[in-house]
């Protein structure tokens, strides 16, 4: 009973696959199935005999092994199978897929509680699960729409997805180039610099921090529709509206975090530095300053989405033939929903690479930290 408890994930497993077992075929009768009896029987065996094994009390990193190779594999053989047969899949191909779902997650937890006593290790570990985890949300959409038979124009499955990022790698690139290299770089930069300038100015005079943070939260929340039109107005149809779009999205939550965190030092040190006869800039710099990091990194790290986010809006208001936002626009337009999912993708990987450079140089600049010393 406590090997059961220990694994319920496994015990789900294996009454998923014998209810499937109950419904074969996998496929429609219309549809000749592509599945041999072989390869069924391989199928029911890498599912049945993993969830079995999930019990058994092997050591971590074989137990790990084996449940990361058997649902994979037979998820595999099952969605190889689909091709030419979408939509056709019926209810035990389903619950095969379930299965297989809940032998990854039960995988997942044996690697969750495994403690590498190298730091390689520990590094393999943090990529490992989350790479799994991102890649059951792609197994879990392919099988659901290539299985159902959804149509393409609502949500097109991920191989589509990358083979139309095979296919465009120049458009896509050229379109990189126009965004991320041009407007929100370019704007990302003068944003956060001089929301970090104004912000010390507002520390150091009162009168501008009382009149200008008021304002600042009034302007932070304009809504980008709004504003992009005017830049494009002000600035011309290339990238400089757009980097004008991003300067106005990233300068204010800035110049806030950034007041906010020159005021988080302590009194008792603050104290100590006066007594040792600093002067402002000297306390700022030593003590202060290093105390902000943290909401300075916060406010980078917000900035970092909302300045890609601002960039792609604001070329639906205008721009030359090419960027990310323009072509998402323009292929929606033609229905070619595949590219406007390979431009997301390539959106939602730059975007996280960005996000993970401001987070790596968090941790190296603010190791002092309780939050990163903790990890």
């Amino acid at each position: 009973m406590n090997a059961i408890f220990r694994s319920w994930q496994g015990a789900l497993a294996f009454l998923l696959c014998l209810a499937a077992l109950a419904s074969l075929p996998l496929l429609t009768t219309d549809a000749p199935s592509p599945f041999s009896s072989g390869t069924l029987a391989l199928i029911f065996a890498l599912t049945i005999g993993t969830a079995l094994l999930s019990f058994t009390r092997l050591p971590a990193p074989l137990l790990a092994a084996i449940l990361f190779v058997g649902p994979h594999l037979a998820t595999w053989f099952l969605i190889s199978g689909l091709a030419g047969y979408e939509g056709k899949a019926t209810m035990a191909f389903f619950l095969l897929i379930a299965a297989c779902w809940l032998l990854a997650w039960r995988c997942v937890a044996v690697l969750s509680d495994m403690h590498p006593r190298s730091k390689g290790g520990d590094t393999f570990l943090r990529l490992l699960i989350p790479t799994i985890f991102g890649a059951w949300i792609l197994i879990l959409w392919e099988a659901i729409t290539r299985g159902a038979g959804i149509p393409f124009i609502l949500l097109p499955p991920p191989s589509a997805i990358g083979a139309r990022i095979a296919g465009s790698v120049a458009t896509l690139w050229a379109d990189v180039q126009q965004t991320i290299f041009k407007a929100v770089l370019f704007g990302y930069i003068v944003g956060c610099a001089s929301g970090f300038i104004v912000a010390i100015l507002a520390d150091r005079i009162a009168f501008l921090r009382r009149g200008l943070l008021p304002i600042g939260n009034m302007v932070s929340a304009l809504p980008i529709i709004g504003v992009a039109p005017i830049m494009v107005m002000w600035f011309g149809f290339d990238w400089q509206s757009k980097a004008a779009v991003v300067i106005i999205m990233t300068f204010f939550p800035m110049l806030v975090n950034t007041v906010a965190g020159l005021g988080a030092a302590g009194a008792m040190e603050q104290d100590l530095m006066r007594s040792y006869a600093s002067d402002y800039w000297q306390t700022l710099i030593k003590l202060r300053l290093p105390a902000a990091m943290p909401f300075i990194f916060n406010a980078l790290k917000i900035n970092s989405t909302l300045a890609l986010i601002g960039a792609i809006v604001a070329e639906f208001f205008g721009t030359p033939i090419v960027g990310m936002g323009f072509r998402i626009s323009t292929e929606i337009g033609r229905m070619n929903v595949d590219m406007v999912w390979a431009e997301i993708a390539v959106a939602a990987v730059v975007g996280s690479f960005f996000y993970g450079v401001v987070a790596l140089s968090e941790r190296a600049t603010t190791f002092w930290h309780p939050s990163n010393r903790g990890g």
